[in-house]
């Protein structure tokens, strides 16, 4: 088997160009240690440009990473205003762009290259005997070319943009949606540009509570001003939207914001709230719409409209890691230590709990989920967490084993949970009280909070090739950008 020393000589491969899958780069970089970085897209964070008309709902001064920050000091880059809150579209190009196009990056990445499996050098998932000190051996397809990548460690920040959820409340797309493909959206489209002439004058139902969905039903609410006969449906599995509708406490104000415009919105009955709606099924109905089929409390369902957007937010594609030992919850996907800290069957604050490298770890030595992917299913997770998150893998990776454990987030509070919440506890319906966990506290690894659903600013392909949005999603019912 080869020894330590001959895997020092290989890279770390990094799985997508996003936001995460850069500053995990520029991490790995400042201590030393080589990386290949593989790129589904045509640039640096094509995921982020799918969705480029979405303005964030985080400023810049949350979403450039540290280590990134000083490889583009380097260079004749500028900073932008760290409160002014950029368009997907800006964090590609006045960020992304210019930080793959460093000396230091740009020979690393391999764009258009997707990673197809991930195993180890001759050792499928079931061999032990030196398993820790044999390499990784990651296929990539290229067009038509399939090549392999040796690597000494491997960290997937590919984000779960390309994987949404099921549209129906069983997690399952609807039974014939051949017949019906037409009529369906994925979360956040551009209803005020290219797709505009899809929605103007329709009646669109909005599928998800989470603040993609919210977007959406601003634009919506747009273009309904312009064209008169736009109108507007919104679908929710649960009593209430509470996450959408967010709080006027929230320290990012825009967030807040993007909360009370959509609870405004309903209030007026410019939009129509169809909550505790499980949907079974959609099947094509007269005059070339379609029939969203369901119950509500019981009762059967039925709602006719000209076109539905999913915003049920996103799930992990493990396919490629079918050959790579993974300890993942049952019920988000997420790493078994990042599970209870996230599921939000037990949790309904906007806060995370701190955490590095001890919760994203795997029985495979040296593998690493990080960035969106690493929240499986759970809602919300924001850039900051994922910068932490490949900061402490670099440092472990490194031997620094001291400082990838001394994990510090600092997040903004939400403030949907509060010291006036009346429900307490970390049950599915509660809200928990407010806490500690937006500011900057060393992680324990046995602690847990009432951690939230966490943001998700989409990257390069999570919202993804790897994707992280500003993004909110159910299990089965939710959303993404803000």
């Amino acid at each position: 088997m080869p020894s330590p020393r001959t895997l020092d000589k290989l890279p770390v491969a990094i799985i997508g160009a996003g936001p995460v899958g850069l500053a995990a780069a520029a991490q790995l970089l400042e201590r030393g240690i080589d990386v290949v970085v593989f790129e589904a897209g045509e640039t640096a964070g094509s995921a982020v440009a799918a969705w480029g008309h979405t303005r964030l709902f985080s400023p810049w001064e949350y979403l450039v990473d540290e280590a990134a920050g000083r490889l583009l000091d380097k260079t004749e880059w500028h900073a932008p205003a760290a409160k002014k809150l950029p368009f997907g579209r800006e964090l590609v190009e006045d960020y992304l762009l210019p930080l793959a196009a460093t000396p230091e990056l740009a020979p690393r990445i391999r764009y258009q290259s997707t990673v197809t499996d991930v195993s180890r050098q001759g050792m499928d998932r079931t061999r032990s005997a030196g398993r820790s000190s044999t390499p990784f051996l990651l296929r990539i397809r290229t067009g038509d070319a399939t090549t392999e990548q040796l690597a000494r460690a491997v960290i997937d920040t590919s984000g779960t943009y390309s994987s949404p959820n099921g549209l129906t409340a069983s997690g399952l797309a609807p039974a014939g949606i051949d017949g019906i493909r037409e009529h369906l959206s994925s979360a956040l489209p551009d209803v005020l540009g290219v797709d505009r002439d899809r929605f103007a004058g329709r009646h669109t139902l909005v599928v998800g509570a989470g603040h993609s969905a919210a977007n959406t039903l601003l634009k919506l609410a747009t273009l309904a001003k312009e064209e008169s006969a736009t109108t507007i449906s919104w679908a929710i599995r649960g009593r209430s939207p509470v996450r959408a509708y967010g709080s006027e406490n929230d320290e990012l104000e825009a967030r807040g914001q993007l909360g009370s415009s959509v609870h405004e919105l309903v209030r007026q009955g410019r939009v129509t709230l169809i909550d505790q709606f499980e949907i079974d099924d959609l099947e094509p109905a007269a005059d070339q719409r379609v029939a969203v089929v369901g119950r509500r409390q019981g009762e059967k369902t039925r709602v006719e409209v000209d076109r539905v957007v999913n915003a049920t937010g996103f799930r992990p594609n493990l396919e490629m890691l079918r050959e790579i030992r993974l300890s993942l919850d049952e019920i988000v996907e997420a790493p078994r230590a990042l599970a209870p800290l996230i599921d939000p069957n037990m949790h309904s604050c906007g806060t995370v709990y701190p955490h590095g490298v001890i919760e994203l770890a795997h029985p495979e030595p040296n593998f690493y989920i990080a960035g969106m992917k690493s929240y499986g299913r759970a809602p919300t997770f924001l850039l900051v967490t994922g910068y932490e998150q490949v900061r402490s893998i670099a440092d472990e990776l490194a031997g620094n084993h001291g400082a990838a454990r001394r994990v510090q987030l600092v997040l903004p509070e939400t403030g949907v949970c509060g010291p006036s919440s009346s429900a307490g506890g970390c049950g599915p319906d509660a809200e928990a009280p407010a806490s500690s966990c937006g500011s900057a506290v060393e992680a324990e690894p046995s602690a847990s909070c009432c951690a939230p659903e966490v943001e998700a600013e989409a990257s390069a392909s999570c919202c993804a090739p790897e994707a992280e949005v500003e993004v909110e999603a159910e299990p089965s019912a939710s959303s993404c950008c803000s």
